[in-house]
């Protein structure tokens, strides 16, 4: 049975009303920016290192499991840390174990659901929604 354990980002809104709208993803970090409703800003989550991702519709994430059998999820909540889910249990073991040890955050919206394995904490930071600038150092990092 999957635990979820909810994680405070910063910015309080409604997930179900929020969207993903950008992934920057390669072999050295993560981005992806998600629409704050109702706001002219956007969220942006960054992770460091390597990571192995999934985005799939919200639909699909809640027909994986049993949500009775679910424990932490709270009513319009947009970031999670989680222990025990499928999606973990599935992965390369030999990836884990290269880069472990590795955790699972998922971030819920009303289209669509990222889930992101990594050996970092994600970083998270409020920006303006008019436009979408990824910056990009010398190294190709995001």
């Amino acid at each position: 049975m999957p635990i979820y354990f909810p994680i405070d980002i910063g910015v309080k809104f409604d997930c179900a009303r929020s969207d993903l709208l950008h992934i920057d993803w390669n072999e050295n970090a993560l981005a992806a920016i998600f629409s704050l409703p109702d706001d002219t800003r956007d969220v942006r989550i960054r992770f460091e290192g390597a990571t192995i991702i999934r985005v799939l519709d919200e639909f699909a994430l809640s027909t994986e499991i049993d949500v009775s059998e679910v424990e932490g999820l709270v009513p319009h909540h947009f970031a999670y840390r989680v222990e025990g889910s499928t999606f973990a249990a599935t992965q390369s073991k030999v990836w884990m174990e290269t880069f472990g040890p590795v955790t699972h955050y998922e971030f819920i919206t009303g289209s669509g659901c990222l889930d992101v394995l990594s050996c970092h904490e994600p970083s998270y930071d409020v920006m303006p929604g008019a436009k979408l600038f990824i910056v990009r150092d010398a190294s190709n990092t995001v």
